[in-house]
């Protein structure tokens, strides 16, 4: 991993940013495209290792991504602190910004449980190509079933966008939000769980992302700043550099995926990543059996 090059730096971040928001998995692909690349790639770029490097360079990315986030919502996230200072406050759940609030907390606790938990396991045993090329296949198969099954009857864009968000309950946020608890699984995307869960509990597309987006903040990053710590350990070691890169390639990656995700959903479904993951999974699959 100390051999890790610029260019690989890059096209890993540029993947990063836009398959975290993208219904498709980061890790998925940032399992999968090393190894069908091969070489130097396959060596330098493993996840599976207990103690991987590549890890450290991931926690780079993932802290991008989330700078990202939340600059692109930054006006969201003012009035879900603002409504999270006035709950306290005042001791009450009034306010759309005080629901929405203490949702995005509850619904982000499951995953962060289990991210604590099992993490590591579910990374080093599942974390190779072929478990990977699975269960990307797996992640087209749950956007496909949140497509066939969502609430079409439910799902309204009328209103302003926190009151549609708010008018659910706790329990169901806690629902869409353990959803994450599948992108522990390589090829399981995070943002398609949470979206296939809002379509499931009646939300539209529009606010089943913009849900989505919204609990992936916390969670990407306190997953890197939890092992920031390893960049500046004997992991991050001679890539300082190459972390900046890739980065500054994940973080306009990301800002660019968000923005056009958010507008693509206004009017659009989640059925052609569906069709993408079936094709890049199997595809993937056999390749690799193939070739071993």
């Amino acid at each position: 991993m100390h051999q890790l090059t610029y260019p690989e730096a890059i096209v890993v971040g540029l993947l990063q940013g836009v398959t975290e928001l993208f219904p498709v998995s980061s890790l998925g692909h940032s399992v999968l495209l090393p190894a069908l690349v091969g070489g130097r790639w396959a060596q330098d770029l493993s996840v599976s290792a207990p103690e991987s490097p590549y890890l450290a360079f991931i926690v780079g990315l993932h802290v991008a991504t989330a700078l990202a986030l939340l600059l692109f919502f930054w006006r969201d996230w003012l009035r879900i602190l603002g409504g999270f200072a006035s709950s306290l406050r005042y001791r009450r759940i009034i306010t759309p910004e005080e629901r929405l609030a203490w949702m995005i907390i509850v619904a982000t606790i499951p995953v962060g449980v289990t991210g604590l938990l099992l993490e590591h396991t579910f990374r080093t045993v599942l974390g190779r190509p072929a478990p990977a090329a699975a269960f990307l296949v797996l992640n087209g198969v749950i956007l496909f079933g949140a497509e066939r099954l969502r609430r079409r009857a439910v799902a309204t864009d009328a209103g302003d966008p926190d009151e549609r968000l708010a008018s659910g309950s706790l329990g169901r946020a806690v629902q869409i939000g353990s959803a994450q608890v599948l992108a522990l699984l390589p090829g399981i995307s995070r943002s398609g769980a949470t979206m296939g869960a809002g379509l499931f509990k009646g939300l539209s597309h529009e606010d089943a992302a913009r849900f989505s987006f919204l609990l992936a903040t916390p969670v990407i990053l306190a997953a890197g700043v939890l092992k920031v710590k390893d960049l500046f350990g004997p992991l991050g070691t001679g890539i300082h550099g190459q972390v900046l890169a890739g980065s500054v390639a994940s973080f306009v990656a990301a800002y660019l995926a968000v923005r056009f995700l958010t507008r693509y959903f206004e009017h659009r479904t989640l059925t052609p990543f569906a069709y993408y993951c079936l094709a890049a999974g199997a595809l993937s699959l056999a390749w690799l059996t193939l070739r071993t």
